[in-house]
């Protein structure tokens, strides 16, 4: 066991917790002011709820001893058996509760990604049930086909260094399906619903990025050269994606806007997420212009045109952004940075592109068809969304019986 990398992980677990704080403020000033409290709630409420999933069941689900590729076996329910000596199959520098803690983080932040497509409408109650449900049946099966030792997708050559898939993807096209079921807010195009507080999403957008750092660079399990390459090449997409994003909404909107701004660094490193241990700086440059062009278009352009209402651009962001940079990884991998990936299209192995796209495939359908039946089965015991009354008055009041600001402000 290495007490530097004990630290650095024990540090950069920290770092991705206070990312989830950090989406609900991102979140959280985005929406009006009458559902800001109810937003915030979304993030807040998946730490205590996923934290105690994760220690009962969702750990040994995702890393637990493979079953068929598919599924991690039930020997660590409960944490039974993870101690302080590490576990050689996933970090063999660090205690294996320390590796735990580390991907707990992930667990928990992927559902509350998912609250920015239901923003402003789904019941409180309903969407606990669907976090829980949605952790068990899709987050901590995906995590296993990915990361865990045996999972088919981990088996096929798929590359995903810190969450492309498990996270970005999965999270993604969830939060489109839940999104159109549940159905456009009320006044949607007809009434104002802009951001209430956009200096409140900044700073959301800032932890985020700083969190990001722990999210990425820890996922290389060691304070070593490794991280160090992976913590530039998250920073160096994040600033394409930001700095494409404004050129483009200049050309299309006439003005560059701070919540374009945010959102094109947010774009950026979701984008880089899946190949920041596999790529090269200049290759990071590339995937982040490429990651802010094309969630721009997204959000700006594709959501207008269909109609869906994603509130906080979950799927414009995440999915789109996450299909992305896994596909980006296939082209522009190299074992120069990573001994233990593989060479991209670039670098003469066309053959990683398709096990990307095969990996982002599979994980769409499963999370698409995954969330609709999960959000189907909660709908025959409870309501998904709240009553026009309840939606017109704002969550903060009719859900948690509280105000986010007094009457005069």
């Amino acid at each position: 066991m290495d007490t530097g990398d004990t630290a650095f992980i024990l540090v950069s677990s920290a770092m991705v917790l206070l990312m989830t704080p950090g989406l609900a403020l991102f979140y959280g000033g985005m929406v009006r002011k009458k559902n800001v409290l109810g937003t915030f709630m979304h993030s807040w409420i998946a730490i205590g709820l996923i934290s105690l999933q994760w220690i009962l069941i969702g750990f040994t689900l995702a890393f637990g001893t493979d079953h068929h590729g598919l599924i991690g076996g039930l020997d660590w329910l409960g944490l039974n058996g993870v101690g302080m000596d590490p576990n050689t199959d996933y970090a063999a520098t660090i205690p294996a509760i320390v590796f735990m803690g580390f991907q707990m983080m992930f667990a928990v932040i992927t559902p509350a990604l998912i609250s920015g497509a239901v923003a402003e409408r789904m019941r409180f109650p309903a969407f606990i049930l669907f976090m829980l449900l949605w952790a068990t049946f899709v987050y901590d099966p995906v995590a296993h086909w990915v990361w865990g030792v045996g999972g088919f997708l981990r088996n096929l050559g798929a590359l995903d260094f810190a969450g492309g898939n498990v996270v970005h993807i999965s999270s993604g096209y969830s939060a489109l399906v839940a999104a159109l079921v549940l159905g456009k807010r009320k006044g949607l195009g007809k009434e104002s619903m802009a951001p209430h507080h956009l200096p409140m999403t900044v700073l959301g957008a800032g932890l985020l990025w700083f969190g990001w750092f722990g999210f990425n660079a820890g996922s290389a399990l060691g304070a070593n050269g490794l991280a160090g390459m992976v913590f530039v090449n998250t920073n160096t997409a994040a600033a394409a994606a930001a700095i494409a994003w404004a050129f483009v909404e200049r050309i299309h909107r006439g003005k560059t806007t701070m919540l374009g701004v945010a959102s094109g660094a947010i774009s950026g490193l979701v984008a880089i997420t899946p190949a920041c241990g596999f790529v090269t700086p200049l290759s990071s440059i590339v995937i982040g212009l490429v990651g802010g062009l094309v969630c721009y278009i997204a959000i700006s352009v594709m959501k207008a045109k269909f109609g869906y209402d994603d509130a906080l651009d979950a799927f414009g962001c995440h999915g789109i952004g996450g299909t992305w940079g896994a596909l980006a990884t296939g082209i522009f991998a190299t074992k120069t940075i990573n001994s233990a990936g593989a060479d991209g299209l670039i670098y003469g192995n066309m053959s990683q592109l398709g096990i990307q796209a095969t990996s982002v495939l599979i994980t769409v359908v499963f999370a698409v068809v995954a969330t609709f039946v999960i959000l189907k089965v909660i709908g025959l015991f409870t309501r998904l969304r709240v009553n026009e009354e309840q939606e017109a008055n704002g969550l903060d009041l009719s859900l948690h019986g509280e105000t986010a600001y007094s009457e005069f402000i």
